[in-house]
């Protein structure tokens, strides 16, 4: 008999002060603080004060579109900013306050997304004009490195593995891919096309050790993929001695609308989904899973987590059980969940 303990998601506090939809949320790696952006072109810096969490910093002088995406270098001195004005801004607390130290251009259109690599030597972007772009950081330094063109429609998002120097993007061409710097010349290219989504993919999250992969979509499912590596035990076998990515699982009739962000927590396996049915989702793989046939069910669903789609959530990389939300609603939440 199957016995799923269910968990509790209990919101801890509503963070208001954006205009408009909040497109994203991103924890400082150290999880003492939280950057949000949106639709009124600002970031918003939130840290906690005595019990209770309050807006810090406002940065409005980079963008001059709204702000899609956020995200925190590993050292946690630097943010960028992916911007509908076709540009990512590079902002340094070097001193107390943030500056706009640096904006990368070359985007045609939108910046959906921007992803820093563990070292913090590498960024990628993407955008609707269907390109991913390596960015090596030098001494403050952003030199494009690569400009991938392997997707055939708007890249939505971008993510670096948790331990080594490879990209994965998800697309409106219903495909996820998997990109690697070939160091014999130098050059980025595409080493895995993962197909099995029927709609866009909109995100996607690797777990701890970057072997497995979440991704979510318009199709309203779930997939986890599983690498096999050349000479795996499953006997999967890897054409060209590169690693092959294998759909093992797929969630549906869970979600009721779009898929738009998910996140796999590093700490504690944890997978939460944001969705254009207002609820926040969060699964777990069953302790007895069949790693090549994995099961995972679903142990909380907060209805009317946000009055309007939840565009993005993400756990706390420090603090186990802690997530924030970002909705159209223009709000930003922070939860705590429990088993």
């Amino acid at each position: 008999m199957l016995i799923i303990t269910m968990g509790t998601l209990e919101l801890k506090q509503i963070l208001t002060g954006h205009k408009g939809r909040v497109w994203n949320v991103c924890w400082h790696p150290k999880g003492t603080s939280i950057a949000s952006c949106g639709e009124d072109k600002t970031i918003r810096i939130w840290a906690p004060e005595g019990s209770k969490w309050a807006m810090k910093t406002i940065l409005t002088e980079g963008h001059t579109r709204t702000v899609r995406e956020v995200a925190w270098s590993p050292c946690g001195s630097h943010i960028a900013s992916a911007s509908f004005d076709a540009t990512t801004a590079i902002w340094d607390k070097s001193s107390s306050e943030f500056e706009c130290n640096a904006t990368l251009e070359g985007h045609e259109n939108e910046v959906k997304s921007v992803s820093w690599s563990k070292s913090g030597q590498l960024l990628a972007t993407c955008s609707r004009d269907k390109s991913v772009w390596v960015w090596e950081v030098t001494d403050g330094e952003y030199e494009c490195a690569a400009v991938i063109n392997a997707h055939t429609q708007d890249v939505k998002k971008v993510r670096w593995h948790p331990q080594e120097d490879i990209l994965a993007s998800a697309s409106y061409d219903d495909t996820v891919k998997i990109f690697k710097e070939d160091l014999a010349d130098s050059d980025w290219s595409c080493i895995a096309t993962l197909s099995s989504h029927t709609s866009t993919v909109w995100s996607l999250s690797f777990n701890s050790t970057g072997d497995r992969l979440a991704t979510c979509s318009d199709d309203q499912t779930v997939k986890i993929w599983q690498e096999y590596k050349p000479g795996n035990n499953a006997g999967v076998p890897t054409p060209n001695n590169e690693s092959v990515w294998k759909c093992v699982c797929t969630l549906s009739g869970y979600h009721t609308r779009t898929i738009y962000d998910i996140d796999w927590c590093k700490i504690t396996g944890l997978i939460a989904t944001a969705c254009g049915d207002d609820i926040i989702r969060i699964f777990r793989e069953e302790d007895d899973s069949d790693p090549n046939q994995p099961s995972f069910n679903m142990v909380c669903a907060a209805d009317d987590a946000h009055t309007q789609d939840v565009n993005s959530v993400q756990w706390n990389p420090a603090v186990p059980g802690q997530l924030a939300s970002a909705s159209d609603d223009g709000q930003v939440k922070i939860w705590f969940y429990s088993e």
